[in-house]
């Protein structure tokens, strides 16, 4: 093995049969089948990986599991392109290519290092003064560079070209890790009788085993259980598989990653999310190794005892050749053993005065140093750990090293059992936090619970597996567990508390948080434990301080003079690892997301050149490209054809609101403003909706079909909330009403014909129909048949023109569309879009969204006049507050363009002449049109105070195109104020 190959001839789980060509910034490397990308890039002597993040300090690999802090890569390229991946989770595949992150030029050179020469002004709570001072305009100095140099990995911009999916699935029993514990619970609810769902987020069953030697009593066991639990037809294996959240009703949150060697191809998922409903459910998630803290514990070089062990036997990977084993508790012996077997020069660091004997007699068998009550003073190195300096009972010393193994305990992994609520409790014979008292569904087993021998674990998880059986019903005999004793010593550790010292000590790996950041956090009051996470950033980066969060709340402890459990832990909430937004949404994105409506003649207008628009969840024909090379030509050149001749609209998207019962007249008169009582059959009546606070909620039309019979018409954007208004109403205002109100609007299809040859073309279409100015006047209606399908005919107009609404069944929308087009043919009617219809309305003055906007009153809309005197409807009583009556409210009017080749843009902000263009200003543009009337532009606005009077001059600002232009206040009305038009 050469200074950079650091794999060991023989051993370990990979497959050496089986190459792997991979990628690391752009160098090319090599591994095996069964490595992590972490493994491989030890194994190629690949020390130094990332940055950090404020103060882009060289990092190494730290961890071997999803606590990683240090090695986080992005993967892959284009919308592919995925940041923050710990290279510890990631199953090396073929071509595989990563990059480290946060650095630049190189890896090698970061020029941004030089921020370490600017910590005493990049401390806790840089941002937060930083934000404050020294003068209000700081932060607009300071952004650009802030804004740069924050985050990590970028992701990228192009849309994603993989598939997610997310699947639902049901057990009795869910166990979460497949180390010791949770095989053995796995294997006793299966005896029991249970469908069990093994949950492991490696893609190899084991946990804490795979650190165990390949030919070990443990590895024997391993394959017995796997290969028992494989015979169950009721256990499934979800390996490569994180449990990220526990949510109501013991829901599992599950995100499944797809093996790097077999990338994504069409029709398979790169992530599939499972949300998995368990009758009960068995925590068996282990727990995590500490780091210690003291000057440059950061160095590449650094790792946990438990990583190097599993680098060691899982990957056959010697990370280094001088070892210095730092340890509290017994667990890091068995590495330095492991080390020493393997050929490494080993010295154990150990703060404790007394060891068990047999440790002592295992050491000195197998050459290892050992210095009981020693501690490390420094680290010295560049890219990697090369000198340690030390003291012990004979004072200081210095030990070169390439390699420093550290353990500062463990913490159980209580962050899924906390998700519901459960309370972490201290245990200060294992000096950690385990779950509190769990639910009467719910089961802790093995580290998590601070069970650190193989063989309790191994109990323990049986135990569980009973339990978690018996709670779904299930009591079939069960075998006594397979036998699993590794010969652990476990005793009380050694709990070193983290202080400030020289050099920078670091708490949180991943966001530079400093022992000295947490004395300055409590220094400046900062004390509780979630004050001081949101003031440092302790553990508030992609690991969420796995590793760090305990040594915080501790270093806080000690400097309040409080104890652990006075002192708390932070509140633990989903996800427990980080989840990419692709799994998430898994198919639905798009129209699968947010599925859009087609009208039944949707088919007609693509295929006869509509541009269609998704309006709310409909697609509409914006406009049909016959009529113009684009929007603009196309609206103006419809609109003049409609005023000249006639044009055909798809209005199917209206809400249709079928409303019946004896009582249905009353009910109308209470929801309108305006009174519909008095409607007589056959007529309709335009009327307005009010909200309980008197602002205007909607617009629309209704007819009545019988005395007890109405058909109401609602916006296109209102037609849901209008329905459930009218229910909600109906049960709890007014439930002793008769009347029932049912959604139509799927039933028909609706079209509008306006223009001045409106009639002519409606006669032709309908020979048999007497559409004569007595037989159908303005806001009348016709029911009756057309080729044996009901058909409605309502006369209105929101154009200015003569107009007709014609209804019938959604299945003979299109045959109808047709058929009104053939007829109309020597007449010249022609379709048009939804931009023409907007700029109509416009141009006769007919409010809409934009005026109707959850802002404006009747008044505000000059609606009063249709209220006259009465009262009793809803909205009555508020629209009358003093606010809403103020002379100064911004009201309705109309303005006309005062500048040859220059337009009015909607939302722009009106202003007097002259005045300064700063703030809200008078009013607001709402609608905008250019009117071939006025062969000008011209749009509707709402306007406060003495300019809203005709005549006025007011300059319309639009700053997001740095335009202004000039416009005059005229009527709302732009063309036919009489309305002879559309009566005649």
């Amino acid at each position: 093995m050469n200074a950079r190959n650091k794999r060991l001839p023989e051993g370990g789980r990979i497959d050496r049969s089986h190459s792997i060509e991979f990628s690391f910034d752009g160098k090319g490397l090599a591994g095996y089948r069964g490595d992590t990308l972490a493994s491989a890039l030890l194994a190629n002597g690949v020390t130094l990986v990332g940055r950090s993040f404020k103060y882009h300090r060289p990092r190494g690999i730290l961890s071997a599991g999803p606590e990683e802090p240090n090695a986080l890569v992005t993967l892959g390229t284009g919308g592919r392109r995925e940041p923050n991946l710990p290279a510890t989770m990631l199953e090396l595949g073929d071509g595989m290519a990563a990059e480290s992150q946060n650095r630049w030029p190189s890896l090698a050179f970061d020029v941004q290092s030089a921020n370490g020469l600017f910590a005493p002004f990049l401390s806790a709570g840089f941002y937060y003064k930083t934000f404050m001072g020294p003068t209000r305009r700081s932060w607009k100095v300071y952004e650009h560079f802030i804004r740069r140099a924050a985050g990590l990995g970028r992701a990228g911009t192009e849309p994603d070209p993989d598939r997610y999916e997310v699947r639902h699935a049901f057990a009795d029993v869910a166990i979460i890790g497949a180390g010791p514990a949770g095989l053995s619970a796995a294997r006793a609810a299966a005896a029991a009788g249970a469908r069990v769902v093994l949950i492991e987020q490696d893609f190899l069953l084991g946990g804490q085993l795979l650190a165990e030697q390949s030919d070990s009593v443990a590895a024997s066991w391993l394959g017995q259980v796997e290969a028992e639990l494989e015979s169950f037809e009721t256990v499934t294996l979800m390996k490569r598989t994180s449990a990220f959240g526990i949510y109501d009703g013991n829901v599992i949150g599950l995100v499944e990653q797809r093996n790097q060697d077999c990338p994504p191809y069409s029709g398979q998922a790169r992530q599939i999310v499972t949300m998995l409903r368990a009758r009960s459910v068995v925590f068996a998630t282990g727990a995590i190794e500490r780091p210690m803290v003291f000057p440059n514990n950061d160095l590449p070089g650094v790792m946990l005892a438990s990583a190097a062990r599993i680098y060691l036997n899982r990957f056959a990977v010697l990370p280094g050749r001088k070892v210095i084993v730092a340890t509290t508790n017994d667990g890091a012996w068995r590495t330095a053993f492991d080390l020493a077997k393997a050929g490494a020069e080993v010295t154990i660091s150990d703060r404790r005065t007394t060891i068990p004997p047999a440790l002592a007699v295992e050491a000195t068998r197998l050459g290892v140093a050992v210095r009981t009550a020693t501690r490390i003073l420094d680290l010295r190195g560049g890219h990697c750990v090369k000198r340690a300096t030390l003291k012990g009972p004979d004072g200081r010393f210095e030990a070169a090293c390439d390699l420093v193994c550290v353990s500062g305990g463990w913490s159980p992994t209580v962050h899924l059992a906390s998700h519901l609520g459960v309370k972490p409790r201290y245990r200060e014979d294992i000096g950690g936090f385990v779950p509190g008292a769990f639910p009467a569904n719910q089961f802790g087993a093995g580290a998590m619970m601070g069970i650190h021998a193989t063989a309790d674990a191994n109990e323990d998880g049986h135990r569980a597996g009973i339990e978690a059986a018996s709670f779904c019903g299930k009591s079939a005999p069960v075998p006594a567990p397979s036998k699993l004793d590794l010969g652990e010593t476990v005793t009380t550790p050694f709990r070193e508390v983290p202080c400030a010292q020289g050099g920078k000590a670091f708490v949180d790996f991943q966001m530079d948080v400093t022992t000295k950041d947490i004395e300055l956090a409590h220094r400046e009051g900062y004390e509780s434990i979630e004050h001081l996470k949101r003031y440092t950033t302790l553990g508030m980066g992609t690991d969420q301080g796995k590793t760090s969060n305990f040594p915080g709340l501790s270093a806080m402890a000690a400097l309040r003079g409080a104890t652990i459990p006075e002192t708390g832990t932070t509140t633990f909430r989903p996800p427990f690892t980080p989840v990419a937004i692709g799994a998430l949404a898994g198919r639905a994105t798009g129209h699968h997301f947010k599925p859009f409506r087609r009208t039944p003649m949707h088919d007609w207008h693509l295929a006869n050149g509509a541009e269609m628009l998704e309006v709310g969840l409909w697609m509409r024909p914006w406009f049909y490209r016959r009529s113009g090379a684009d929007v603009n030509e196309a609206y103006v050149a419809e609109m003049r054809h409609v005023r000249q001749a006639a044009g055909l609209m798809d209005i199917s998207t209206l809400g249709k609101i079928d409303v019946q019962g004896p009582d249905a007249a009353i009910f109308l008169d209470r929801i309108y403003a305006n009174g519909f009582a008095k409607l007589k059959v056959g007529r309709a009546r335009y009327g307005v909706m009010l909200r309980d606070d008197g602002i205007v909620f909607d617009d629309g039309t209704t007819t009545r079909l019988a005395e007890s019979r109405f058909f109401m018409t609602t916006s296109t954007a209102r037609a849901a909330d209008v329905l459930s208004r009218l229910e909600f109403l109906l049960d709890t205002a007014w439930p002793e009403l008769r009347v029932a109100v049912s959604s139509v609007s799927d039933e028909w299809a609706a079209m509008s014909i306006a223009g001045p040859e409106a009639r002519a073309m409606l006669a032709a279409a309908f020979p048999s129909l007497d559409v004569s100015n007595e037989a159908l006047p303005h806001m009348g209606s016709y029911e009756g048949e057309w080729r044996g399908r009901a058909l409605r005919i309502l006369r209105l107009s929101y154009s200015g023109e003569r107009a007709y609404e014609i209804y019938v069944g959604a299945t003979a929308g299109e045959q109808l569309w047709s058929c009104l087009l053939k007829a109309g043919g020597p007449l010249e009617l022609k379709p048009y879009g939804i931009e023409a219809l907007g700029a109509l309305r416009v141009e006769k003055g007919h409010v809409a969204g934009p005026e109707i906007d959850g802002r404006t009153t009747l008044d505000d809309l000059s609606l009063g006049r249709m209220v006259g005197q009465r009262s009793g409807f809803v909205g009555d009583v508020l629209r009358r507050r003093p606010a809403l009556l103020a002379h100064d409210r911004q009201r309705l009017v109309g303005l006309e363009c005062m500048e040859d080749g220059k337009r009015l843009r909607g939302g722009s902000v009106l202003f007097r002449p002259g005045e300064k263009a700063a703030g809200h200003g008078w009013g607001r543009v709402t609608s905008v049109t250019f009117s071939p009337e006025r062969d000008r532009y011209v749009g509707l606005a709402l306007l406060a105070g003495d300019l809203a009077t005709e005549g006025s001059e007011v300059v319309a600002v639009y700053p997001m195109k740095a335009e202004t232009v000039r416009a005059r206040v005229v009527s709302p009305i732009f063309l036919d104020p009489q309305g002879e038009r559309l009566r005649g």
